[in-house]
């Protein structure tokens, strides 16, 4: 019941904040500002939506156009049919027009809203954003309409009020294409990003439950409480270090849980003190190597990441003195690579792939690089995108 009541405040918070933004105007300036492409097929696809969308569009207004001075659809006032050259051109430049008017009104969104062409004032953006798209409807129907046609058809005189009715009917037309369809775009853009969002944060609980349950499950707490009793009666000194490194791994799963992103930086403080801890109980069973570039330092990954690695590398590999387990965690083109060599138990583990599968997921919401793993006979490397943000992104989002 509680998890039922936490989804529908979950929906009920959700749906008021998209009417919020709705209401206020503040939805097209937040798609803009963070908007970015979900998949590289939409990549592909949008250019192919909007000439299927210019050219439907043109067939319409250009016979509402023809009805208008004409008052027929199909034949002119002297009773000829209107399907000529004229027509032709006419039909053809309106969709060119359309095609650059609907690219265009893209590039406006972008310039007023994610380069902060104006500081966020809903009304003084509207006001901007209708003149913009106006005197851009105005320049683009001279460039592929007007300019054109007096050229191709020079005999042919281009009356004045004709002029002024296009101009006034394409901005009216251009200002409902971007008002209406261009910020229904970003409504829906919107709805994805919240329902990206949470899906995010449902991925990162899952993955911190998983950390959780690897580190404080009854196998894990016992082992480490023998590992410290044996300390303290034999080495002092060595107890007080595994206790501050102990606290140092609960500590930063505290801190962490509920950050989308940390930097390499206070990824590795984590794991560190999960190797020593490990060092600790393992000896020389285990052997890291660890070789972290120091510009790498400050980028970004899901916390948790390399320990969960670590995890599994110990989980589905046995290790002996003369067999060791060797952990290689290095940095290189922006890549982490958490690699081990293969010796699988004796007995057999069976593997949920939970912990990769997590990792995976959190990535394909944060970025569109992916995580890569490589098997070989002898070696199981994951290969870990160290992302950047902007100096206006929130690493917590």
């Amino acid at each position: 019941m509680k998890f039922l009541k936490k989804l529908f405040i979950l929906y009920i918070y959700q749906s008021k904040e998209i009417l919020y933004l709705i209401k206020t105007g503040q939805i097209h300036s937040r798609i803009a500002a963070k908007e970015k492409t979900t998949s590289k097929k939409s990549d592909k696809n949008w250019f192919r939506k909007l000439v299927v969308k210019a050219f439907f569009t043109s067939i319409l207004i250009f016979f509402t156009i023809v009805y208008y001075h004409q008052g027929s659809v199909f034949f002119n006032a002297d009773g000829s049919s209107i399907f000529n050259r004229i027509a032709a051109f006419e039909f053809l430049f309106t969709f060119i027009f359309l095609l650059s008017t609907f690219i265009t009104h893209r590039g406006i969104s972008y310039l007023v809203n994610e380069r902060n062409f104006l500081s966020d004032t809903s009304v003084a953006k509207k006001i901007v954003e209708a003149i913009l798209v106006i005197v851009n409807s105005t320049i683009l129907l001279f460039l592929f309409v007007l300019v054109p046609f007096i050229m191709v058809f020079p005999d042919i005189e281009v009356l004045p009020i004709r002029i002024r009715f296009n101009i006034a009917f394409m901005a009216i037309l251009s200002l409902f294409f971007y008002y209406f369809v261009e910020r229904e775009r970003s409504k829906r853009k919107l709805q994805e990003k919240i329902i990206r969002s949470t899906r995010l944060q449902k991925e990162n609980f899952q993955a911190q439950l998983e950390g959780l349950k690897n580190q404080i499950n009854p196998h894990f707490l016992f082992n480490s409480f023998n590992v410290l009793s044996s300390l303290i009666t034999h080495n002092k000194i060595q107890a007080r270090e595994f206790v501050a490194r102990l606290s140092t791994v609960y500590r930063s799963l505290l801190v962490h849980s509920e950050k989308q992103l940390v930097t390499l930086e206070e990824e590795m403080k984590l794991s560190r003190a999960y190797i020593y801890l490990l060092s600790t109980r393992f000896g020389t069973n285990l052997q890291f190597n660890i070789n972290i570039e120091e510009d790498h330092l400050q980028l970004l990954l899901p916390p948790g990441s390399v320990q969960m690695l670590i995890e599994n590398a110990i989980k589905h590999n046995g290790s002996t003195r003369k067999n060791p387990l060797y952990i290689d965690i290095m940095s290189q083109d922006k890549i982490l690579k958490v690699k081990n060599n293969l010796q699988p138990r004796l007995e057999k583990i069976e593997s949920t792939k939970t912990g990769l599968q997590n990792i995976r997921r959190r990535y394909k919401f944060l970025s569109d690089r992916e995580v890569e793993i490589e098997i070989t006979d002898k070696e199981f490397t994951v290969l870990l995108p160290l992302l950047e943000i902007q100096a206006h992104e929130d690493p917590n989002y």
